[in-house]
């Protein structure tokens, strides 16, 4: 039976009483900045059936909503009405020209995941917003291996994201040479800032996240565009900002002219500054007054990777991928590759896909023939001294038993194998190599060679630690 205009008026009556309850009680949970700044643009759109449609003045305020209230929006619906079932955002409705309305979402900030109960179809036909840029969900504190290279830039990252403007933490300054982090810290912090705004009850914090690199391109499209009025106010509305690979602006002098007055603008407003580069401040070469800001807060190096932080990043990441993949190889690899984190991965990434496509086990044999151009790139001049010390490690005896007369067979076996490798990797005559192990003759040299050419014909677990070491010894 259709409904009469007087019957749907009572209905919208109805509808909008609903919505002023709903308004009252958010106002009440949020307090007031939070409702000024965020809900109070909201207006009853309709309601049809088991939906209510709310209208909303831009996007990036819907986007802003739905994420951060839209579960809380539904739940006061069906505490008013239980028939509804969906909250529909929809951009639209009039701009008071008192309220205040935040800018669109800054470059390379993750766009907001909008929940299950609250929809944007509107939005399915615009075009993506070049701006905007997922997170990589990899990068969290969670996934980040801690060690001693690396973790007081890891805590100050914490800090920073779970106090932002922090005395003495603002601006963070992250630097270190390439693959070692830096981007990883970036991206954990605004995830955990994500998190963090997801939380009911917690003022939400708007955070930016972009490279240097973008931030040049984005001023200077702005500059073209005669739209820098809107770039400035679309960084300076943030209570976070972070900017990856600084190092890029040198040499830009109105990129970092613009750069240098939003860092100011922000720190003065008691905003986070989170930045990492190359190089420290002091290094970079850009002009006195932004170098002496840079390094006005928290300064944090991450430090070239040890043996033990590799071998731990490398065990984290064979058990997430879920490959099986021997202590040995592992070892072999966090010796092998010490040039940055990325390529470790990327030769551990490689190992486990091939493992998957041809269903053959992870051994150092393949792990040789898969890698080698990576592995070779990484080869170089070994000495005796080096191949000592490395055997004498790896056996557990001393560097001067290899030249010591002992003949026990823990110290004899190893030092044969040091005189098989000497020949192996050194350009060295049997005399010159004789000399080096306690002035012993060459036909002493010629009978290591021969014995330990015999030992790894005949006993696999014997070939594979001489193969490993001669591995290592080339790393």
């Amino acid at each position: 039976m259709p409904r009469t205009e007087a019957g749907e008026a009572v209905e919208s009556t109805h509808a909008q009483s609903k919505w002023v309850r709903i308004l009252e009680r958010l106002h009440a949970e949020v307090g007031d900045v939070e409702y000024r700044n965020w809900l109070r643009q909201m207006t009853l759109a309709g309601v049809d059936g088991d939906e209510v449609t709310v209208h909303i003045p831009t996007r990036f305020l819907r986007d802003w909503v739905s994420d951060r209230y839209g579960a809380r929006l539904n739940a006061l619906w069906q505490s008013e009405d239980p028939s509804i079932r969906r909250v529909e955002l929809r951009v639209g409705g009039v701009v008071e020209p008192t309220q205040t309305i935040d800018p669109p979402v800054p470059e390379d900030v993750a766009a907001p995941t909008v929940p299950a109960s609250v929809a944007a179809p509107d939005d399915r036909t615009d075009p993506k917003s070049d701006i905007a840029a997922a997170l990589d969900s990899r990068f969290t504190f969670e996934g980040f291996v801690v060690g001693k290279p690396n973790e007081f830039a890891y805590a100050c990252a914490r800090r920073v994201a779970e106090q932002p403007s922090a005395q003495g933490f603002n601006p963070l300054f992250l630097y270190g040479g390439v693959g070692l982090g830096k981007t990883h810290l970036m991206h954990a912090i605004a995830w955990e800032l994500t998190k963090r705004n997801e939380t009911p009850g917690l003022a939400p914090i708007a955070f930016a996240y972009m490279s240097a690199e973008k931030f040049m391109y984005r001023f200077i499209a702005a500059i073209r565009s005669h739209s820098t009025m809107e770039f400035k106010e679309q960084l300076r509305n943030v209570d976070v900002l972070m900017i990856d690979d600084l190092q890029f602006l040198i040499g830009k002098d109105n990129t970092q002219e613009e750069f240098f007055h939003t860092f100011n603008y922000l720190v003065e407003a008691g905003k986070q500054i989170v930045v990492s580069s190359d190089k420290s401040p002091s290094d970079l070469t850009v002009e006195e007054r932004l170098k002496t800001r840079l390094g006005c807060g928290m300064v944090a190096d991450l430090h070239t990777t040890t043996y033990e932080l590799r071998l731990s990043i490398l065990e984290t990441k064979a058990a997430r991928a879920g490959g099986c993949v021997p202590v040995k190889v592992l070892e072999y690899l966090a010796h092998k590759i010490t040039s940055n984190v990325r390529e470790l991965e990327g030769a551990l990434n490689r190992l486990v896909a091939h493992s998957n496509l041809f269903g053959r086990p992870v051994t150092l044999e393949t792990t040789y023939e898969v890698l080698h151009d990576l592995l070779k790139a990484h080869d170089r001049r070994v000495t005796i001294d080096e191949i000592q010390k490395r055997v004498a490690e790896h056996y557990g005896i001393r560097v001067s038993d290899m030249s010591s007369a002992r003949r026990a067979r823990q110290v004899a076996r190893p030092r044969q194998v040091a005189m098989y490798l000497a020949k192996q990797l050194t350009s060295r005559s049997l005399p010159e190599i004789g000399k080096k192990f306690g002035n012993r003759d060459h036909t002493t040299v010629m009978h290591a060679v021969s014995r330990v050419t015999e030992l790894t014909e005949r006993d696999g677990t014997f070939a594979e630690d001489v193969e490993l070491l001669r591995r290592l010894l080339e790393s």
